[in-house]
């Protein structure tokens, strides 16, 4: 109810502080020559500018030409409001104020069509805040077993061969003892010969040749 009650009366004084200043705009424009509808076209042509002005520095604070309109149409019309007060005559009104009132048109139309069509102030970015990485957390379950060791596998000294056994070429012995090699990391036991004979699929002495550069059971 209060809230109602004041609003009303917020309202009412608004438009009688309007109405006395539109008036006093009126008188003054009529005084300075300007008579019929011209001299009601000065107030509104003020409070026009007056309210465009400021619609502007709601959207940009800190432009410079609004706020020069702004001041410039606020003191067209707390002047007109101070001079029909009765410290000026209206019936012998100077020349130089005959003048302003004569050139004000010109002058709201500068100010409303450069407050219309001024650039927009740049909104800044946003910029992403940078949030801390959470730390990698190790997850170890109690009841997981511990892999298993590797077998270190220690390269065994080769024996030399027999006197009556055949000459190995060294390319099949790489590719033997490469064989070799991958059994024992796969199975954590040396190759049998047997096996690697089969794999290899060379004669009975070729083979056990390399089994022995290799010491193979």
């Amino acid at each position: 109810m209060n809230r109602t009650i004041r609003a009303d009366a917020v309202l009412i004084q608004a438009v009688i502080a309007g109405a006395l200043s539109f008036a006093h705009l009126h008188d003054l424009a009529a005084a300075a020559g300007q008579s019929g509808w011209k001299a009601w076209a000065y107030p509104v042509s003020v409070d026009l500018l007056l309210v465009a002005a400021w619609r502007r520095l709601r959207t940009a604070r800190r432009d410079r030409s609004a706020w020069t309109w702004f001041v410039i149409a606020l003191c067209a019309s707390l002047g007109a409001n101070i001079a029909t007060a009765g410290l000026l005559d209206l019936h012998d009104v100077p020349a130089w104020l005959c003048i302003l009132v004569a050139g004000w048109p010109a002058l709201a139309f500068l100010g409303g069509t450069l407050l219309v069509h001024a650039p927009a102030e740049p909104t800044a970015p946003v910029q992403p805040v940078d949030e801390p990485a959470a730390p990698e957390v190790e997850m170890h379950r109690a009841d997981e077993a511990d892999p298993a060791p590797v077998p270190e596998l220690t390269p065994a000294t080769p024996e030399p061969p027999p006197v009556d056994a055949p000459a190995v070429p060294v390319a099949l012995l790489d590719h033997a003892r490469k064989i070799a090699d991958a059994h024992r990391v796969a199975t954590g036991t040396p190759m049998p010969a047997d096996a690697l004979s089969a794999r290899l699929q060379l004669p009975a002495p070729m083979a056990q040749a390399i089994a022995a550069h290799l010491q193979l059971a």
